[in-house]
């Protein structure tokens, strides 16, 4: 007779509680991309916020496994969705250490650069970064790095990678990144 009371009494306690508990969001490890072909190279990146019109910093990494060779310029080719006021004083490409479990994500040393922000007709966005003097292919890591106002409209927004490799005059292809506003 004991056990039916406690029984009565603790199966809804528990469920009443449970309502009330928040539900953290689960982070998934899987990453959807568009055109899967050997061509594609899709590269790292971190940001801080990933919610609707919220101040964010974006790393876009470039580590040494990306680069194959010194590179004289960087052109990031921003998405026409990616809606977001682009300002040249918030935008810089530094030394970087990638974070992990034990440490954050954090600019160790910023390259001097001059920095041009291209739109054409169509609404193509662009950023061509010109280092004073070239990203070397060591075994450092480096980062574009922009803080921006993440856009209005939820999504996945792909950014690709172009550099000029030195001794070259065109721009090779470096990779994508996907990142994704909620």
């Amino acid at each position: 007779m004991n056990f039916k009371i406690l029984r009565l009494l603790v199966i809804p306690t528990v469920l009443v509680s449970t309502l009330f508990y928040k539900i953290q969001d689960a982070k998934a490890g899987l990453e959807f991309q568009w055109n899967q072909d050997s061509a594609y190279r899709r590269l790292k990146w971190f940001q801080k916020e990933d919610k609707r019109k919220f101040r964010n910093t974006i790393y876009f990494f470039l580590r040494p496994a990306d680069r194959k060779s010194d590179l004289l310029k960087i052109n990031l080719a921003i998405p026409k969705t990616f809606k977001s006021t682009l300002k040249s004083e918030k935008i810089n490409i530094c030394k970087v250490r990638i974070g992990g479990f034990e440490n954050r994500t954090k600019c160790l040393e910023d390259i001097p650069a001059d920095l041009e922000i291209n739109t054409d007709e169509s609404g193509l966005r662009s950023i061509d970064i010109y280092p004073y003097s070239p990203i070397s292919s060591n075994k450092d890591s480096y980062a574009i790095v922009l803080k921006v106002f993440n856009p209005k409209k939820s999504g996945l927004y792909q950014f690709h990678s172009y550099g000029q490799p030195k001794g070259k005059s065109f721009s090779n292809y470096l990779g994508s990144w996907t990142i994704v506003i909620d």
